[in-house]
């Protein structure tokens, strides 16, 4: 084994894994300082803060196989003692070119041709643009007219977003010669020559690379998911797929869900319970069948994983019965709650980061926007009334305060979920998702 050190490597990291992904997966052993996605490699460099908290990570998934989406990863410690700004270059071919090959990160929005030449032309002529889909996720070939335009460039946008808290870019240099563009249009283009016709429908503007247009053209959702209303962020969030079991196809709103508990539950609880998969736009509970509720998501899309998602959970001693309504949609009046306008709603802000956190009620919940001086002891007293507490751990990310708890079972965790999140501690309103981690 090599010899310990604050820089864990981490193997077999594929596209559909994201940054977060890892920090998860790291952050209850203590302090991330830095992370460096290898994408070329399918590999990462992430460090933290001291030896003690890396070599407690590697003893514990000695033991524990470390899985994200169903995909085993691997860890050991790297031969880095720290990390660098140079440790970015790693794997990737970094002979100063005219050619940018430049990855998008975190696509909440379409990255066109046009949009990509508003980012980079600032910094010398762009000859020629060519966008694409591979394994790393969206990419494109910027074709500099000289080679010290493409060194700046890349040394100036490095890291940066394109959008406020999206679309990061990526940036190495590529080994090509020269770009061929057959087509201008949104996914390619020739600067050096306007008169280049439009790409018939369905053919590649680069041979080799993947098409891209149809997912990410214009405002258009991906190809055969037309009632998509959020179609990048969807296709940021599952790498250009969906999750399985996920048809994409439901054009249905609305959510019948059965067998509730009616002495427990009410409209607030719903909506912290359906929220997690779209935003919502009213509840209904129904006076003539009192375990009964309507609950109007965002679009169709929502609604599916809110179906395929909750579909037999267990809250407050009953297991639930979810199925599209009938009624496309909830007739607002004396008896409906709206929720439209709530700023509780997840997906108005970081939609692709919600989809991509969507799942089955789990034993683990996540709880973040918490007080800065918040204890363990004050966590676990909001909480223990909800059920056995297994496990819990409160740390630091990005400078705020984070906590994960483990109950003993899934229903308890719901329970928890459904009662306290939106709740105030301590002056702060306290946000609460399920993890995906086995194990704290």
């Amino acid at each position: 084994m090599a010899e310990p050190s604050k820089v864990i490597h981490v193997r077999n990291v594929g596209h559909e894994i994201s940054e977060n992904d890892l920090l998860q997966l790291f952050q209850p052993f203590g302090v991330i300082t830095k992370l460096v996605m290898l994408r070329a490699k399918n590999q990462a460099l992430l460090q933290m803060q001291d030896i003690p908290s890396a070599v407690n990570a590697l003893q514990f998934y000695a033991n524990v196989q470390p899985s994200i989406r169903g995909r085993n990863v691997y860890v050991q410690f790297s031969s880095h003692q720290e990390l660098t700004t140079m440790d970015q270059n790693q794997a990737r071919e970094d002979e100063p070119n005219r050619i940018l090959l430049v990855t998008v990160h975190h696509m909440l929005y379409p990255i066109t041709a046009d949009v990509l030449h508003q980012v980079f032309s600032p910094h010398g002529f762009v000859e020629k643009i060519v966008t694409f889909q591979k394994s790393a996720g969206f990419q494109a070939l910027i074709q500099y007219q000289s080679r010290q335009s493409a060194v700046t460039a890349r040394s100036t946008l490095q890291g940066r977003n394109i959008y406020d808290g999206c679309c990061q870019l990526d940036i190495q240099f590529s080994n090509l010669d020269e770009l061929q563009v057959n087509y201008n249009n949104d996914r390619s283009r020739d600067f050096t020559n306007p008169n280049l016709p439009t790409e018939q429908k369905g053919r590649s503007s680069q041979p080799g690379y993947g098409d891209a247009g149809s997912m990410y053209s214009g405002a258009r959702g991906p190809a055969g998911f037309p009632q998509m209303a959020n179609a990048a962020a969807i296709a940021a969030a599952f790498g250009g797929g969906l999750p399985p079991g996920i048809t994409g196809t439901n054009e249905r709103c609305t959510v019948l869900v059965a067998n509730l508990n009616p002495d427990r539950i009410d409209e607030d609880k719903l909506f912290n319970l359906f929220s997690i998969y779209g935003n919502i736009v009213r509840i209904k509970l129904l006076r003539n069948k009192p375990d009964h509720a309507l609950i109007q998501m965002g679009d169709g899309f929502q609604a599916e994983l809110a179906v395929h998602f909750l579909k037999g959970a267990m809250l407050f001693g009953k297991r639930l019965e979810v199925n599209y309504s009938k009624h496309a949609n909830i007739t607002q009046g004396a008896d409906t709650h709206e929720y439209v306008n709530s700023n509780l709603n997840r997906f108005n802000r970081n939609a692709a980061k919600n989809y991509r956190y969507c799942c089955s009620p789990t034993k683990m919940i996540h709880l973040s926007t918490l007080p800065q001086d918040v204890t363990e002891e004050e966590i676990v007293s909001l909480l223990e009334e909800h059920g056995t507490i297994v496990n819990s751990k409160v740390f630091e990310m990005n400078g705020k305060k984070q906590a994960l708890v483990q109950f003993e079972t899934e229903e308890q965790a719901t329970e928890a979920l459904v009662c306290k999140h939106a709740s105030s501690l301590s002056g702060s309103v306290v946000r609460i998702s399920f993890s995906q981690l086995q194990n704290i």
